[in-house]
């Protein structure tokens, strides 16, 4: 359960970098103002640090946001920002994984204690 939580914090803190740096530095569109996509990874930092299961679940719902956009952007652009698009799709796969695994391990153990509970 552990190893979920750190691929999922360590997913989320570079998606996060990469959305920033992508709109800011790396390949800018417009004035930068796309970079406000990292703010909801952002948000969801301290959830993930304290173990929070109804960040996992509502973080799992909304990286297919980013898996979309870098989809796209993939698919539509040339040069840096294709290489970049994939590698947020990447990232929003693994962070998917990640919560998903997370999620599926804290209701198991959470199962198992209440059959020990429920038999004890």
């Amino acid at each position: 359960m552990l190893a979920s939580r750190w691929a999922a914090l360590a997913c989320a803190v570079l998606l996060a970098v990469l959305c920033a740096a992508w709109e800011l530095w790396l390949a800018p569109t417009g004035r930068g103002s796309l970079a406000v996509k990292a703010l909801p990874l952002l948000f969801a930092l301290p959830g993930l640090w304290r173990m929070r299961l109804y960040t996992y679940r509502w973080l799992s719902l909304a990286v297919w946001l980013y898996l979309a956009e870098g989809l796209v952007r993939a698919t539509s652009e040339a040069g840096p920002s294709a290489t970049l698009a994939w590698l947020e799709a990447l990232l929003a796969v693994a962070l998917f994984v990640a919560c998903a695994a997370h999620v599926r391990l804290r209701l198991a153990a959470g199962r198992r204690r209440a059959a020990r509970e429920g038999a004890a």
